[in-house]
Order: C-alpha cells, then structure tokens, then sequence
C-alpha cells in the first residue's frame, strides 16, 4: 500500500512538473523614462514557456500609447519570490522584464 501511494505522489508531482504557457502582463512602467515592465508568475514545480515576441507586441502597444513606436527588452530580469511554505521555500515567482520604449 505505502508504495502505491509513494508512485502515486511521484506521478503526481511530475505531472504538475510540466511546462506552462504564460502570458506577459504590464505592471508599470514611466512615461518620463520611456520604459515599460512587464511580468508573469510561475509555480514551484512549473517549469514557464513566454512568447516573448507577444511579449514585445504588448510592450510596443503600452509604448504607443505615449507616442513611442517601438519597444526593446534591456536584456535582463528580475526574479522575486511572492509566496513561500512554512519551510522558506519559495512556491510563487514573479519575473519582471523591463523595455525601453524607442521612437
């Protein structure tokens, strides 16, 4: 019995192991700057698939509404931990994507 319920809590988890479409979305940004952030959030065990050039699209239409016509990613991320178990580990992330809006 025990090993039936152990195979059953690893098919479980590999199962909730697989990877996620996410999409992007704008949580601020600065006209004054010209930048755009965009993020998505992911789970313990999801392993996040982005559509980055969607991603970019979104950028350049936030750009375009303060006249810009053109986006591009800086190149980098952030990862910040939103939710963590009682043991410290984190659960939840967010990653935020920064774009620089372009003329």
């Amino acid at each position: 019995m025990f090993i039936k319920k152990f195979f059953i809590s690893i098919f479980i988890i590999l199962l909730s192991a697989c990877t996620v479409n996410k999409e992007m979305y704008a949580i601020g940004g600065s006209k004054a700057d010209g930048t755009i952030e965009l993020a998505y959030d992911f789970g313990m065990f999801e392993t996040p698939k982005i559509d980055f050039q969607k991603a970019s699209q979104l950028a350049i239409k936030k750009c375009s509404v303060w006249g810009y016509k053109n986006a591009e990613a800086f190149g980098g991320q952030r990862t910040r931990c939103t939710d963590r178990n009682g043991f410290g580990d984190c659960v939840r992330a967010e990653v935020t994507v920064p774009f620089q809006c372009t003329e």
